[in-house]
């Protein structure tokens, strides 16, 4: 894909997000899309909030778990930027209303690393010598392809589905809990939704995290020291309306909570 088609998606794409609006998928009116250019086109989109006052704080991987995968027919992962501007304090109130297209919220765990992780060859091992702290989060995902009809280059491109996120305020040392083990109960209005665990998001948070770094290393792109990794969901995707109300525990880890207006 040559470098005006990428400029002109990526445009496209951060448009519809202003907007609030959806687009065909990328996938259908270019099937020769890569997932490199996939990349790029996200980009193309990230840098266009970064150049409108955003900062990067942190990255992404997203569709991990086999409930997700299952539901939105992608299998394998994807992967993206967090800014500044989707950042919501716990337990607030989320404008989804004016902010959002078609949210869905997933309850996950977020890392924040004090040292870059590098890759080729980061391994687990070095995600957690890495990290200074985890903790329960609620991600809302978007996409602005219509109908949440994608394929893998779709989601690449859209910023890995990006929309806003919350963290709890019990930060854990990583070190202290059986990642894999650990149980998350995620409640919507006040009856319990859903459950899972660790394991479901390829196995171990730890492997997610490593994964990202090794296929960013691909591209380039370290994470580094400071940021915010959501290391994907352990539990089915919920769509969410304002008025709905979202809690999550995990045993060990504490809690993340939100109201959506």
């Amino acid at each position: 894909m040559n470098q005006e088609d990428i400029a002109k998606y990526g445009d496209e794409l951060y448009e519809a997000l202003n907007q609030r609006r959806t687009l065909a998928p990328l996938t259908e009116r270019a099937p020769e899309i890569t997932i490199e250019d996939a990349y790029r086109i996200s980009l193309r989109m990230v840098q266009k909030r970064v150049d409108a006052g955003e900062t990067i704080v942190g990255k992404k991987i997203g569709v991990s778990s086999k409930a997700v995968q299952d539901m939105l027919n992608v299998h394998q992962p994807d992967f993206g930027f967090l800014t500044n501007g989707m950042v919501y304090e716990n337990g607030c109130d989320m404008p989804v209303s004016s902010r959002l297209i078609q949210p869905r919220a997933e309850g996950e765990l977020a890392f924040r690393l004090k040292a870059d992780l590098v890759g080729p060859n980061v391994t687990e091992a070095d995600v957690l010598a890495a990290t200074e702290s985890v903790m329960p989060c609620f991600e809302i995902v978007d996409s602005r392809i219509e109908n949440w009809k994608i394929k893998i280059q779709d989601t690449v491109a859209d910023n890995a589905s990006c929309g806003l996120f919350l963290l709890g305020d019990q930060e854990t040392d990583p070190k202290d809990v059986d990642l894999a083990a650990a149980k998350m109960t995620v409640y919507k209005n006040d009856q319990v939704l859903s459950e899972g665990f660790g394991s479901a998001a390829l196995g171990n948070p730890l492997t997610c995290v490593a994964w990202l770094a090794n296929t960013l290393g691909e591209f380039g792109v370290e994470l580094k020291a400071g940021d915010v990794v959501l290391s994907g969901s352990w539990v089915p995707l919920e769509p969410v309306v304002a008025g709905d109300c979202m809690r999550l525990e995990i045993e060990g880890l504490g809690t993340a909570s939100v109201n959506f207006v």
